[in-house]
Order: C-alpha cells, then structure tokens, then sequence
C-alpha cells in the first residue's frame, strides 16, 4: 500500500532528524581531534600540514551543514505542526517560544560565524584561529538545540530518527 503524503512528510523529518544525529557526531568527531583553543601560532607554523587544514576544513563544513540540516527540519516540523513557516523569522520565533533555541540572537550569531568563512578567504593566521575557536565556542549551542529539537519531535510529533545508528552518540553529545 502506497503511503499517503502526510505519512511521507513525517518520514521526511525523521530522515533530517538523522541526519542532523550524524552531523553533529561527526562535527564532534573532528572537534575532538585538535587541542583548543587554537593560537595563531599553531596555525602560522603549520600552515602546510595538510593533515590540519582538513580537519578544519572539516569542521567548517559540518557545523554549516549541522546548522543547515537543522533549519530544514525546523522548518519541516513546523508545517507538520500546523505552525507558520514562510517566514524563517517566525520558525525561529516559535521554536525559541518553545525552548528549543536559546534566541533569535545566537542563533544568527551561528549563522553570521559560519557565514564569514563561507565568504571570506582569510590569509591572517589570528583571524582564522579566532573564527575556528568561534564555531568551536559555539559548536555546544548548536548541539544542545539540535538535542531540544529532536526531544520536541518525539514528544510532539511523535516522530524520531529513521535508524538508530548515531541516537546514543547524539545523545550524549547534545546532552539528552
């Protein structure tokens, strides 16, 4: 029997929920890799270690890609819920009325972190060190809203990750 839409949209949002299980264990993972914070130094001296630069490269694409996946399963969620959701302002309003992020400010200032380098090709070795320790500082934040997000789902949708495979790593990293 073929599924009806609503039983598609609800497997929809347990795959982001998965998915936002495995980007923040394998944010973590390369997280956990280096000795923080990191000092221009460090950087400066081993600017040829490749080895270095894609763990950092790493973590640069995972806490973007964490914050990402997790936007369009809030936003998902929120359309399951009955909520508004053409506007990201109003997503991000009823889930920090809901607990689920701490402000509409931090997380814009996770967005704007990850944003710069995104954009900016920076070449001054305090710059980078400061924008790394920056998404590192900020790396628990977005663990602790994913981990809200995840508990609102079960506990309002009634809707959690397809598979299992990184629940209890992700729980213990976000907190839950």
């Amino acid at each position: 029997m073929a599924k009806t839409a609503l039983e598609l949209q609800k497997q929809h949002l347990a795959e982001l929920i998965q998915a936002i299980q495995r980007c923040s264990y394998f944010l973590h993972a390369s997280s956990e890799k280096l000795d923080w914070p990191l000092g221009a130094d460090l950087l400066a001296a081993k600017k040829k270690d490749v080895g270095l630069f894609e763990i950092l490269a790493a973590i640069n694409e995972r806490f973007a890609k964490l914050q990402d996946t997790l936007a369009a399963a809030m936003r998902h969620a929120s359309l399951l819920a009955g909520e508004p959701s053409d506007n990201f302002l109003k997503v991000l309003s009823f889930y920090e009325k809901m607990g689920v992020i701490e402000s509409l400010e931090v997380w814009q200032l996770c967005r704007a972190t990850r944003n710069l380098a995104a954009h900016d090709y920076e070449t001054d070795y305090f710059e980078i060190a400061e924008h790394f320790n920056s998404l590192y500082e900020l790396s628990p934040t977005l663990y602790r809203t994913a981990g809200r997000f995840v508990v609102y789902c079960r506990d309002t949708l009634a809707i959690e990750a397809n598979a299992n495979d990184f629940s209890l790593d992700f729980s213990a990293i976000a907190d839950i």
